[in-house]
């Protein structure tokens, strides 16, 4: 089979032909048809995950068929469509796994980090990692939806926020395109937040009822003027302007942030207790979780703008992604 790997942290994107794999115990093999490309894709191209082995085939947003299944495997079976994210399976024995909370196992894996991803024709999974795709999705629109499509609409539902409330959605680019969409689709007053007026009519256009341009001022202080927001998602990983939207916050309200960054935030006590404030982080989620966000989308009408590429031109379709040009998710279409 044809994939496409990382040889060494920083390495370039190769072509390669490597024996096709088969599913051990509580394993499936996943015959791929489309791996989005996502920015946590640079952990496995830049070696920035500790102890991350090498040769490693990159790509955790991926859509396909069933096409083997190994020992113990009762769950799954040829031919259904399936899909794996980010995580990519859990214990089921550490206390987390135990409560129910997959999502924080502690011996959790991590799809192309703990093991081969979906840059290629097939790939293994574990069985407990997988999520059924709907038939009204083609794989090229529910592959980004594994990972930029999951992190939004779970953290959206998990907020506490109800119908009616005012959520706005910082960044119009991968993450924040869906998650525009998804709050319109779960009936919140929805206001996105963008930089330059060129970019309203696809605010609108994705459901936004409101936009507020950042270069035309401050967007707390906008916020505030629509009455103050119950939810703000942070969907771009730029820690300054996340900070800044403490103060659009009205009482009770919650910045949840999704958009990973390494900078600091920088917020004071004070800001919070005001208003009874707070601050909150959402990571992704399970095979389930993605299972109901595929359902959802598949429903509501929610769908990834993308751009699709050959697995062959992996490489420029990552460069695409990484330098903010992909409008808005690069996908490798691989086969049917």
């Amino acid at each position: 089979m044809k994939a496409v790997q990382i040889s060494k942290a920083g390495g370039n994107f190769e072509v390669v032909e490597r024996p096709m794999p088969e599913p051990g115990r509580g394993q499936v093999r996943v015959k791929v048809e489309a791996c989005g490309i996502c920015h946590s894709d640079a952990l496995v191209k830049e070696g920035m995950w500790p102890g991350l082995q090498y040769p490693r085939v990159p790509g955790h947003e991926i859509a396909g068929l069933i096409d083997a299944v190994g020992p113990e495997v009762t769950l799954w079976k040829p031919g259904q469509r399936v899909g794996v994210g980010w995580h990519g399976g859990h214990c089921f024995q550490c206390d987390p796994c135990r409560r129910g909370d997959f999502i924080n196992c502690k011996f959790a894996k991590i799809t192309a980090i703990h093991f081969d991803g979906g840059y290629q024709e097939y790939m293994i999974a574990p069985a407990e990692a997988v999520a059924r795709i709907p038939e009204a999705l083609p794989a090229d629109e529910a592959a980004p939806l594994l990972c930029a499509g999951i992190t939004v609409y779970n953290a959206l539902r998990n907020s506490g926020a109800r119908a009616g409330n005012l959520v706005a959605v910082q960044g119009i680019g991968g993450l924040g395109h869906l998650g525009i969409q998804y709050a319109r689709q779960m009936g919140f007053r929805t206001v996105a937040i963008g930089r330059g007026a060129e970019k309203q009519a696809l605010a609108a256009q994705l459901g936004a009822h409101d936009y507020l341009d950042t270069n035309a001022g401050p967007p707390a202080e906008a916020l505030q003027k629509l009455g103050g927001a119950d939810l703000v998602l942070a969907t771009a990983p730029d820690s300054k302007s996340m900070s800044a939207l403490v103060d659009g916050l009205g009482p009770n309200g919650t910045l949840m942030i999704v958009g990973a960054g390494f900078e600091s935030l920088t917020v004071t006590p004070l800001q919070l207790i005001s208003g009874r404030k707070s601050i909150r982080g959402w990571a992704s989620g399970t095979g389930k979780d993605s299972e109901e966000t595929l359902k959802f989308s598949a429903v509501s009408g929610v769908r990834p703008m993308i751009e699709r590429y050959p697995l062959e031109r992996a490489g420029e379709a990552y460069d695409q992604m990484i330098t903010g040009k992909a409008r808005f998710r690069a996908v490798l279409a691989i086969g049917k």
